[in-house]
């Protein structure tokens, strides 16, 4: 006799968790710390979870009627109400993997820039702005200072979804980006160096982002982090010279 579940294999939690311990491993040989690699994988599941929530939530339901008003008002319900629990699941799964940052308790606060939130920025803007020019080599180390001075305007949670963000931003903007990186960037009449530095940098979107979003913000990370305040200029007056 056939039940309604065969021939859909699912995962169990013994095998979950196998896959979860043997991605452990295999990051831990390959230098990654234990605690990025947790977070890592943290992010990775409170997202799946959240598209299964979009994708779900965002699907016209077809309502039962052969059985009458009742019955099809209880099944909306009912589909409601599993959508929902779908969704609580995964704001709870991104509460935890963010579980260390003082953002959770006091949503103004922002922490500490950790190593995790460094490489998934650098991951996220390099693509970005090769699809508008191409790379510019800046100092590593500079890079870094720039990246942590941007992440410092936000809070655990929005620095969970920067990459996101950072997307729409260069959708939103991007005949404006086109023109500024064609004038000020690499294969342009402009030195790398001087106050359009930073436009040769992937660095620049993520700046630019925040210039256009959190302005104080950013100008008082990058007072603390003792950048060149040309660079800062120089960015936001070719980004308004685009306007």
């Amino acid at each position: 006799m056939s039940t309604a579940g065969e021939g859909r294999q699912q995962l169990d939690e013994a095998s979950v968790l196998n896959a979860k311990r043997t991605l452990l491993q295999l990051l831990a040989r390959a230098g990654v710390w234990s605690g990025d690699a947790e977070e890592l994988i943290g992010f990775v599941e409170a997202g799946a979870l959240a598209l299964a929530y979009r994708e779900i939530d965002g699907r016209d339901r077809e309502t039962p009627t052969e059985k009458g008003a009742p019955y099809a008002s209880g099944w909306l319900d009912g589909a409601r109400t599993v959508a929902d629990e779908l969704g609580a699941i995964s704001e709870r799964a991104l509460r935890h993997a963010v579980a260390s940052a003082p953002s959770l308790s006091t949503p103004d606060e922002r922490p500490p820039v950790g190593r995790t939130e460094l490489e998934r920025t650098k991951v996220a803007v390099t693509p970005l702005y090769l699809s508008f020019t191409e790379a510019s080599d800046l100092d590593p180390e500079v890079t870094e200072q720039v990246l942590r001075a941007v992440l410092g305007t936000m809070t655990s949670r929005q620095r969970a979804g920067y990459a996101g963000r950072l997307t729409e931003f260069t959708t939103g903007h991007r005949d404006r980006l086109e023109r500024l990186y064609a004038e000020y960037g690499p294969g342009s009449a402009i030195a790398i160096h001087g106050r359009y530095s930073l436009v040769h940098s992937p660095t620049s979107v993520a700046a630019l982002e925040r210039l256009t979003t959190a302005p104080a913000e950013l100008h008082e990370e990058w007072d603390a982090a003792e950048l060149p305040p040309a660079w800062l200029d120089g960015l936001t007056a070719a980004w308004e010279a685009m306007g």
